[in-house]
């Protein structure tokens, strides 16, 4: 079959068919949906009237909407078209690349790969590559589902054949899809007239041009009777091949036929093949006139479609670069929107950052303020406890002691009178040693005057307390609850001593270095086994000495004395 418009508007007319089910499908979206489908509409409009700038722009533009929807089926639809078009114009390579981009829409076979593979079989066939167009031909074939449908793509192969001059090949196909018996549908007779114009035709190429000849003439009359003007140009132009060696009057007049008649229908290749029968025909001055008319038009056409493959080359890079745009617009505002999304979360994660941080520290001032309120009542609790301890233990019993000795002793002698003197004054001096311990502590400047006043309470006749390096210790430079840690702990110490040492000598050495303040007690009393100073009560010791981020360590053993050295910082 002879390319022409006519032939592809059959396919536009098997499209329309699946029309009604793509825009009831449609109309459930969006605008944008019935604003694609109308500029769909428009391109075929404009393809059936010819216009086809207008309808390959059209299509192009209504492929893009629908990529957008993801509309597979009306990309593919619009594809077709597309390649059509540029097939009318002779683009066939570029009919090729636009049937290739369709190709990865097709999730299944149905009409639409039927045409894809017809329209590549088309193609090959113009650019004379025709294996590939037997094969394109027959995967269009493997589509059909009935006898009927499959006479179009066998038709098309057998005409392969005859290019190829395998006429025998031809034949045979030919022949077996020739209609049987009466036929009255018109559009069956008019597949009837192709096939017999065809069968004919090869026919006469093997050397049978009687029989071919009547083959040739009955799809001629058919063709006239159904007033098939395109399907008579084929017919007029291979009788005139027909006649072109034995009968040159024939041959031109029904190459002049087909002339005439694709010049009206405007099928511009059978108006060149005509005219290359008029010229090869005749030696005169006319065969002159149609050699130039066949070069104004040759170079005319080859003009035409050279605009029309730049122009439909140009839509689709337009239309490409447009979409590029549009889909780098579409990101910077997605980054933009995305950045703006970023930053409000970013806010509203800072405020709850910030609110959270400000809770936390509410609940920690209120924490640390209850833990000290605690702190506070163990301790005084402490205190309390220590001291009605130190009165029952020792200031009481000495109290009784000094009345006993009052009833028992004659106190008019002198020397009586004097070891009661003594005894009182040794109760006032514990007296004022326990209300001494349990003041406020001063850490001002008399702070290691002090210390060395409540440290030197501790010497008596059998205990003999040395202090060494008080006076070294630059006092202030030490801030005031580490001041109070020292004292407390030192006086725990003493405590400790008197209760259970029962040393003789007791010696504090105070020493520095450039970060911590050292503290050596030493004393050569009785000693302890190390488990028993939990036991004795020292663990207190150690927790106020963690509490100001220092170290204190225990050396004791029975009979060998009680050491511990204290490091804190500055």
């Amino acid at each position: 079959m002879l390319r022409s418009p006519f032939f592809y508007l059959l396919f536009i007319t098997l499209f329309l068919s699946c029309r009604k089910e793509t825009n009831n499908h449609l109309s459930k979206n969006s605008v944008t949906s019935d604003e694609a489908i109308a500029i769909r509409d428009k391109a075929l409009l404009k393809f059936q009237n010819k216009d086809y700038n207008s309808a390959f722009y059209n299509f192009n533009k209504s492929k893009i909407a629908f990529e957008n929807l993801k509309d597979s089926s009306n990309i593919v639809y619009n594809l077709i078209q597309m390649a059509a078009i540029q097939q009318i114009n002779g683009d066939y390579y570029g009919s090729k690349e636009t049937l290739t981009e369709a190709l990865p829409y097709i999730n299944q076979k149905d009409v639409y790969s039927a045409a894809i593979n017809n329209y590549f079989g088309i193609a090959d066939k113009e650019l004379s590559i025709y294996e590939d167009a037997v094969y394109y031909y027959k995967e269009a074939l493997k589509e059909c589902k009935d006898s009927i449908c499959k006479k179009a793509p066998l038709n098309n192969i057998a005409v392969i054949y005859i290019l190829q001059n395998k006429y025998d090949k031809a034949i045979l196909i030919l022949e077996s899809i020739l209609f049987k018996g009466q036929i009255t549908d018109k559009l069956f007779l008019k597949t009837q007239a192709r096939i017999l114009d065809n069968l004919g035709f090869a026919y006469f190429k093997k050397g049978m041009s009687e029989k071919g000849l009547s083959l040739m003439e009955e799809s001629l009359q058919i063709r006239n009777n159904l007033n098939d003007r395109y399907g008579s140009i084929e017919s007029n132009l291979h009788l005139a091949e027909f006649y072109a060696k034995t009968n040159s009057q024939n041959s031109n007049q029904f190459a002049l036929t087909a002339y005439k008649t694709a010049t009206e229908s405007n099928s511009i290749d059978e108006r060149l093949k005509a005219l290359s029968y008029l010229i090869s025909n005749d030696s005169n001055l006319k065969s002159s006139y149609y050699a130039k008319k066949f070069v104004s038009l040759n170079d005319s056409i080859i003009k035409i479609r050279n605009n029309f493959k730049n122009k439909f080359a140009k839509i689709k890079y337009d239309s490409k670069k447009e979409k590029d745009e549009n889909q780098k617009l579409r990101l910077e505002k997605a980054e933009n929107l995305l950045a703006l999304q970023t930053a409000r979360y970013q806010k509203i994660f800072f405020i709850i950052g910030i609110t959270s941080l400000f809770l936390l520290l509410l609940y920690l001032r209120k924490f640390y303020q209850n833990r000290n309120r605690i702190e506070k009542i163990k301790t005084a609790y402490s205190t309390e406890t220590r001291i009605a301890k130190d009165i029952h233990d020792g200031l009481a019993n000495d109290v009784f002691h000094a009345i006993t000795y009052t009833q028992t002793q004659v106190l008019t002698d002198e020397s009586n009178k004097e070891n009661l003197l003594q005894k009182l004054d040794d109760i006032y001096s514990r007296v004022r040693g326990i209300s001494r311990e349990n003041n406020d502590i001063d850490t001002g400047p008399n702070f290691p005057n002090n210390l060395k006043a409540m440290l030197s309470t501790y010497n008596s006749s059998q205990t003999n307390v040395i202090i060494n390096g008080v006076e070294k210790i630059n006092w202030d430079s030490v801030d005031d609850l580490k001041k109070i840690t020292i004292q407390r702990v030192l006086h725990e110490l003493m405590v400790n001593m008197k209760k259970h040492s029962e040393a003789p000598v007791v010696s504090i050495k105070f020493n520095t270095d450039s970060n911590s303040l050292l503290i050596d007690y030493s004393d050569n009393g009785k000693g302890c086994e190390k488990s028993k100073i939990i036991k004795n009560g020292l663990q207190n010791m150690e927790i106020r000495i963690l509490a100001v981020k220092g170290t204190i360590t225990f050396e004791t053993e029975p009979n060998k004395g009680f050491k511990v050295k204290i490091t804190m910082p500055k």
